[in-house]
């Protein structure tokens, strides 16, 4: 466990993050020259055209995204909302993109009927055609999704429309639909990512807290580096994040508006250390760790009133806590048997914490599964660092990567992938951030300029 550590400062990038964050609701209609494929829904069983994901291999989905059509004044636009598309669908490594060269059989317009056999004749079992038209500062982008094996659309055709400097969400927007249409499951591209960005030599660091898209376009700073800020933590809602400042020379939890990026100190019980805060599924609460008089345990906080109250106090350190989704129960990590391992009990503090983790090495930073099915965790084994998963009552567990150091696993919003912190080896290791499939598949480092860590994966946005 790292302690978390943050500040209340307030940058000038405010201005540009509350922009984005005003951006409306991108609420999806029926595209207006759209025909609606009668009784499809996107979790309705549509046919053929469908990716089971299951644990074990997964062939990728031959899939061509045409380039979208300009439909008034888009330009370039058009080419960026395709790209993001394409590259979100590919990047989870459940879809193969047929490269525009291949593409032989594009339809000559929007409307335009669909060639079937020529592309079954490339292997091609999706086809995404799209429109983008620009108004002004608004955008309208449309989009269809076609089975190429039955020959039909899956699902309605779908249009969306956002100011121009929300395109990006848009593509986003775009691509979740396709996802959740192939695969059954909800997705996870319209979503962001809190995380600490590092500069400077390992002995000196300089840290921030950023938000930006969830592949690492777009980062945002919301603190400045005058002071050293670790553990950004969304609400539920992601419109508030929890961290921990180091500016009165003592680890204090912070609480966040992102959109106005306003910060403010949780009143905390004089002479006390808080550091490692959560929120609860409904927002309303934080659990936390406090330390007074050298010892370390696990509190809670109302947020609306600041009434706190014990958890977990023991003679151990507790820290790291997580809800589980449905707010019952919390998983943490305790060195009370001797070494780092993982605990969880009830939410409102009765029972007694019950271990779970029982392998090799030790084990710290346990993340609940927005599914509720999983707990992802960092496990030192020798000298190697794991992240791994495990049912909540400890079996199945399942290591995920290995390297010199892995750490601090978020989930995305549908619990199919974690995303962790890996630092290179060296005395002036830089720390990366990484994702990888909840079956150990498709490890992908985020492009993100300079180092960062300690990633917190926001909800998907309205």
């Amino acid at each position: 466990m790292t302690l978390a550590q943050m500040t209340p400062r307030l940058p000038v990038l405010s201005v540009a993050l509350a922009a984005l964050m005003a951006l409306p609701p991108l609420t999806p209609v029926l595209a207006q020259d759209a025909v609606p494929a009668a009784g499809l829904a996107a979790d309705e069983d549509q046919g053929p055209l469908r990716i089971e994901i299951t644990g074990g291999q997964v062939e990728p989905m031959p899939i061509a995204v045409v380039p979208f059509f300009d439909e008034g004044g888009a330009g370039t636009l058009a080419a960026d909302i395709q790209r993001v598309v394409t590259a979100d669908l590919t990047g989870t490594d459940l879809f193969r993109e047929i490269p525009e060269d291949a593409q032989v059989a594009r339809p000559e317009g929007f409307e335009a009927p669909v060639a079937y056999p020529d592309w079954r004749a490339v292997n091609a079992e999706a086809l995404v055609t799209g429109a983008v038209a620009l108004d002004g500062e608004n955008v309208t982008v449309k989009f269809k999704l076609y089975d190429v094996f039955s020959g039909q659309p899956l699902g309605d055709g779908l249009q969306f429309d956002a100011p121009r400097a929300g395109w990006r969400r848009v593509a986003h927007k775009v691509a979740d639909q396709i996802y959740a249409r192939i695969t059954g499951e909800t997705a996870y591209f319209d979503s962001r990512v809190a995380f600490v960005s590092e500069t400077g030599p390992k002995d000196a660091r300089l840290k921030r807290i950023g938000i930006m898209d969830y592949d690492g376009a777009n980062p945002i700073w919301v603190t400045d580096d005058a002071d050293l800020v670790v553990s950004p933590r969304f609400s539920p809602d992601g419109e508030r994040l929890l961290y921990t400042s180091f500016s009165s020379g003592m680890p204090q939890i912070m609480l966040m508006d992102v959109a106005t990026v306003q910060s403010r100190p949780l009143k905390m019980e004089a002479g006390t250390m808080s550091f490692a805060p959560a929120f609860s599924p409904d927002g309303r609460w934080i659990v936390y760790s406090r330390e007074k008089g050298g010892n370390t345990d696990l509190w809670q906080m109302d947020v609306a009133t600041g009434a706190e109250r014990p958890m977990v106090e023991t003679q151990a350190i507790e820290t790291s806590p997580s809800f589980s989704p449905d707010g019952r129960q919390i998983v943490f990590e305790s060195d009370q048997s001797g070494a780092q391992q993982i605990y969880v009990m009830p939410a409102d503090g009765s029972g007694e914490p019950q271990r779970i983790s029982f392998g090799e090495g030790s084990y710290g930073t346990p993340a609940w599964s927005p599914k509720g099915d999983l707990i992802a965790f960092t496990n030192q084994n020798g000298d190697n660092f794991h992240i791994g998963v495990m049912r909540p009552d400890g079996t199945e567990e399942k290591m995920l990567t290995e390297s010199f150091l892995d750490e601090g696993p978020t989930w995305a919003p549908n619990g199919r992938v974690v995303m962790f912190t890996r630092q290179t080896p060296g005395g002036d290791g830089v720390s990366r951030l990484h994702s990888v499939d909840v079956t150990g598949r498709n490890m992908r480092p985020l492009d993100i300029e300079g180092a960062a860590s300690d990633p917190d994966w926001g909800p998907l946005l309205p």
